[in-house]
């Protein structure tokens, strides 16, 4: 047994998705295992992904990486959601955040005590009961006691994959420079036994993480593990990056504005801000994608535009033969949901927990699979959401996602949503139940009905209740510090580096 033990895991590329799998592999399993990452200097990297969702801080916790060393290291601000403007419709915005609306029964959610309410004379919004997003509003922001604020991070990438470098290097990773020049398949097996640099190296190894992004050199140019498409579902597949300078304090969400071939968005960091716009080549061409996106920043820009050619869909098979994809190489996501660090996390932690003693087991990867599109398959309709369900007519592109079909899944959630009020969500689902009650409303849906239980509460209880929870998240966020003030004396970064 101790001759076919799984030691050697080597990680083709570097990046975040590379990193992020060395340092937990590293700090997890430590000399359990002979760890290897090739990346070249030469080949640069996405390095756009600057927004994160709240599951990073608990990646981070379990690492044990000290959260503002980290931050001030990625020059990180904090997160509490999304700002949307002119998706429902031009000249309407809503806010997606990380934390709680109101207060949950165990047969029914918030939303159904506030749908009832307003027939009652409460016409509150839904926003005020949300002690996250009503921060958010103000520029607040305070860690809390028990957790009770849910929060992300705006970061630099590039910086957070070098923090991360630093971290699974004096765990024991070795680091190999070099580009890849081969990748050697077993004739009998089809699995693979080594890669081979340009410089002659070879370097063998047990199991290989395919980090090398849209390219997705193992799993795809070597191991053809197919893909599925989704681009009908989400049109936009281009993108321009851009860096400004600061101009004003940094706010504690991130921006994503609508236009008449996609989105833009804007993302602040200690330092700097990360633009971009994403696009629809069929509706928009780069040159004027370009000139729109210069024309609604602010700030001096710091680096030249960053153009981007994607295809939003999943790898059919996340782990084939003896190699996994993590991050780019698995599929892509759009950036309108933050979700591209995660599902990098996603599949890290997965395999960790599923990592075999010997040989591969087909049930593990039948498992892994699964799982990894299941959460993609999630994602992805919670994606669409945000296109399909518009009132927007005034472009060709607004009007073909208003009126494309769509999966059966989100199908079923929206017209479940619309008719009784009810979210169910499956299997650890990634986006909470408040996540798609905001989203769905923000984007024009209203329950038509509400869950009885709403009704048990005579009018004075109810009001009681509304305006309790009003008044604690009023008298919560009043006490909370400007969020610029407090990431300067949490974690402020003294000089911006280069990422």
């Amino acid at each position: 047994m101790s001759d076919k033990r799984l030691r050697r895991i080597v990680i083709a590329g570097g990046g975040t998705a590379g990193w992020m799998a060395a340092a937990a592999l590293a700090r997890t399993l430590g000399p359990a295992i002979d760890l290897t990452l090739v990346e070249s200097d030469a080949i640069g990297t996405i390095g756009v992904g600057e927004s994160t969702i709240p599951p990073l801080v608990a990646y981070n916790r379990l690492l044990g990486i000290n959260e503002a060393e980290f931050m001030r290291a990625t020059q990180a601000t904090f997160k509490l959601g999304i700002l949307f403007d002119d998706w429902r419709e031009l000249g309407t915005r809503y806010f997606h955040s990380f934390g709680m609306t109101g207060k949950d029964h165990w047969s029914a959610g918030f939303q159904h005590f506030w749908l009832y309410g307003r027939t009652r004379g409460h016409d509150q919004s839904y926003d005020d009961y949300c002690l996250e997003l009503v921060a958010a509003m103000q520029g607040k922001f305070a860690h809390l006691p028990e957790d009770r604020m849910n929060y992300a991070y705006q970061l630099d990438s590039g910086l957070y994959a070098r923090f991360l470098r630093q971290m699974a290097e004096a765990d024991g990773t070795k680091r190999v420079e070099g580009k890849i020049a081969k990748v050697e398949l077993n004739g009998e097996t089809g699995d693979i036994e080594a890669l081979t640099l340009d410089s002659g190296t070879r370097i063998e190894g047990d199991l290989f993480l395919d980090c090398t992004g849209f390219r997705a050199l193992l799993i795809e140019q070597h191991l053809h593990a197919g893909f599925d498409d989704w681009t009908h579902w989400l049109p936009c597949d281009s993108a321009i990056a851009i860096q400004t300078a600061s101009v004003a304090p940094p706010v504690p969400y991130t921006r994503a504005m609508a236009h008449d071939a996609g989105w833009q968005w804007r993302i602040p960091l200690q330092h700097r801000v990360g633009n971009g716009i994403v696009y629809c080549s069929r509706y928009l061409d780069h040159d004027t994608a370009l000139e729109r996106l210069l024309g609604n920043i602010e700030g001096e820009t710091l680096v030249q535009p960053n153009k981007l050619r994607f295809v939003t869909g999943a790898r059919r098979k996340q782990w084939h033969r003896n190699c996994i994809a993590i991050g780019l190489s698995g599929g892509f996501m759009e950036p309108l949901e933050s979700t591209s660090i995660h599902l990098i996390q996603r599949a890290v932690l997965r395999l960790i927990r599923m990592l075999p003693l010997a040989e591969v087991s087909a049930r593990d990867v039948a498992e892994f699979n699964d799982q990894q599109f299941q959460d993609m398959l999630q994602i992805r309709d919670f994606l669409i959401l945000h296109y399909k369900a518009t009132e927007r007519g005034d472009s060709p592109f607004w009007r073909h996602c208003r009126d494309m079909g769509i999966p059966d899944s989100l199908e079923q959630k929206i017209e479940l949503f619309r008719e009784t009020g009810r979210v169910f969500r499956r299997n650890e689902e990634l986006f909470a139940e408040n996540s798609w009650v905001q989203v769905m409303m923000g984007q024009g849906i209203l329950p038509r009905a509400w869950h009885p239980i709403a009704e048990k509460l005579p009018d004075p209880e109810l009001a009681r209740l509304l305006s309790t929870i009003r008044d604690n998240v009023s008298r919560t966020v009043a006490g909370l510090p400007d969020h610029g003030a407090y990431v300067a004396r949490y974690c402020g970064a003294a000089t911006a580096e280069a990422a």
